[in-house]
């Protein structure tokens, strides 16, 4: 008899806003995948999905067609370095800013990166609610600045599926010379 998962969760809006700028076929790492709804959702849409978390049994659980790894991010050494380029890292309710340097250098020119999680002011409703936890005013922006291209950016307050306070940035690696005339890349805005 084969095991039954349960039903994933909806990937996040802020994901399936920005996925279209992800190259078709691409590659794509999920950090601290989870239950792997985005993972999932991204080999759904014929993406290469590097899926990664340190909870084995999430790992384990993760649908066919999604390639998983067992890894404790969080122990010093950048575990992923063979594995890129990335054609977009995609990052949701997780933060340990000692790997911002590394998931910037993972992204191929024209990567994506979709990066989604909580923010100051989180801990008057909940958790997560240590400061290491919780970004501060604009520091998505900060940690992209002068390596990538905003493309979407937010800092507010959600109230589904709780109440919570978020910042989600989607910035692209530009490719180098991609544009001859000199002008601007302009990328589809959603909407």
């Amino acid at each position: 008899m084969t095991p039954t998962h349960p039903p994933l969760a909806a990937p996040s809006p802020w994901l399936t806003r920005w996925a279209h700028l992800i190259r078709p076929g691409g590659r794509v790492l999920d950090l601290a995948c989870g239950s792997g709804r985005h993972a999932a959702w991204l080999a759904g849409h014929g993406f290469a999905v590097l899926a990664v978390d340190r909870d084995a049994d999430a790992v384990a659980g993760l649908p066919a067609g999604v390639q998983g790894r067992v890894a404790d991010l969080e122990q010093g050494t950048w575990l992923l370095a063979d594995d890129g380029p990335f054609d977009a890292v995609v990052v949701t309710n997780y933060l340990h800013r000692p790997l911002w340097p590394h998931l910037l250098d993972a992204l191929a020119p024209g990567g994506v990166l979709v990066y989604e999680t909580f923010a100051a002011g989180n801990e008057t409703v909940g958790k997560p609610s240590r400061p290491d936890f919780l970004l501060r005013p604009g520091e998505l922006l900060d940690v992209v600045r002068g390596r990538l291209r905003v493309v979407g950016y937010e800092d507010g307050t959600l109230e589904s599926p709780r109440t919570a306070f978020v910042q989600r940035l989607c910035a692209v690696r530009e490719a180098p010379g991609g544009h001859s005339d000199g002008a601007p890349p302009r990328y589809r805005l959603p909407g």
